[in-house]
C-alpha cells in the first residue's frame, strides 16, 4: 500500500471509530460532522504522521541508506517490537503529562502493519525473536515497479483509490467548515 492509502484508510477508520462513538450520544450526527467528532478527540495531523511513520523511517533506511545491508522498506519500524516501544513511551507520557500524541502515533502505527498485511511477513513482524536478519527484496527499479503496480494491481490501485476517495472527502469538510486553517495549525476541525 502506498501512501494516500495508509493515510486515507486510517483516518477514514479513525473518524468511523468516532462517529460511531458520537453516534451513540446524538443519533442525528452527520457524516461530514464525523471528522469533527474525531478531531475533538485527538490531534489528526499526528494521526496521519503516524499512519505513515514506518514507511518514513524504513523506506530510506532500508531502500537506500543501508541498501546492501537490507535490500527492503519494511525492517525495524514495521516490527512488532517498535509498535511495543512507541506504545510504552506513550503510555508513559501519558501517565507523566496527560498527553496523548505518542499514543496517536502508536495507533496510526497499528493500522499501517494492519494494512501492510505484516502477518504474512512473520520474521520481520517478530524482529528479532525469529532472527535478527530481516527478508531481503528485489527492489531494483523500485519506484517504477511502484508505478507500474499502481495501475495494473488491485492490491494496490483499490486501496489507493479508497484513501484518495477518504482524503478528498476530508479536504472538502474542510473547506465547506472553513476550517483549512485550523487543521493545519491545530489538528482540528
Amino acid at each position: 500500500m502506498l501512501i494516500l492509502g495508509h493515510a486515507g484508510i486510517t483516518l477514514g477508520a479513525a473518524t468511523l471509530l468516532a462517529g460511531a462513538v458520537n453516534s451513540r450520544r446524538s443519533p442525528h450526527v452527520s457524516p461530514v460532522s464525523w471528522f469533527h467528532s474525531l478531531s475533538s478527540y485527538i490531534d489528526i495531523r499526528i494521526l496521519i504522521v503516524g499512519s505513515l511513520l514506518p514507511d518514513i523511517i524504513d523506506k530510506p533506511v532500508g531502500q537506500y541508506f543501508f541498501r546492501e545491508t537490507f535490500a527492503n522498506g519494511r525492517i525495524f519500524a514495521h516490527t512488532l517490537l517498535f509498535l511495543v516501544l512507541i506504545t510504552a513511551a506513550g503510555l508513559f507520557l501519558y501517565k507523566l503529562r496527560r498527553s496523548i500524541w505518542m499514543l496517536i502515533l502508536a495507533a496510526g502505527t497499528f493500522v499501517h502493519l494492519v494494512l501492510d498485511q505484516m502477518w504474512h511477513m512473520p520474521v520481520t513482524l517478530f524482529w528479532p525473536f525469529l532472527g535478527f536478519t530481516f527478508e531481503r527484496a528485489d527492489i531494483t527499479d523500485w519506484l517504477q515497479n511502484i508505478f507500474q503496480d499502481l495501475l495494473s494491481v488491485p492490491a494496490i490501485y483499490l486501496p489507493e483509490l479508497v484513501g484518495v476517495v477518504i482524503l478528498l472527502w476530508f479536504s472538502m469538510a474542510l473547506v465547506v467548515k472553513k476550517q483549512v486553517g485550523a487543521f493545519l495549525k491545530y489538528g482540528k476541525i
